[in-house]
């Protein structure tokens, strides 16, 4: 799955074309690697997003194949910073 489809998914971003433009701005890390947004993700990638106060790391336990709900959202990965 396409990194900025999986932060939509995931709703550690709300919209999708707001993970593009964070991503093109080199604010997305996968694997401590600068993301584009069509970047292929694995399980098991370390995801750091840098907001404007503070840094989250992210790491990718399940991609999921189609939409995901609200509830089943945070079970797409595990926060470990």
């Amino acid at each position: 799955m396409r990194l900025d489809k999986f932060l939509k998914v995931s709703r550690l971003i709300k919209r999708r074309t707001v993970a593009n433009e964070v991503s093109e701005m080199g604010r997305v890390l996968v694997n401590n690697n600068p993301a584009k947004p069509a970047k292929q993700l694995k399980e098991n990638d370390i995801i750091t997003i840098e907001y404007a106060n503070r840094n989250l790391q992210v790491k990718v336990l399940k991609i999921p194949t189609g939409n995901v709900s609200i509830q089943e959202a945070p079970t797409l990965y595990e926060i470990l910073e």
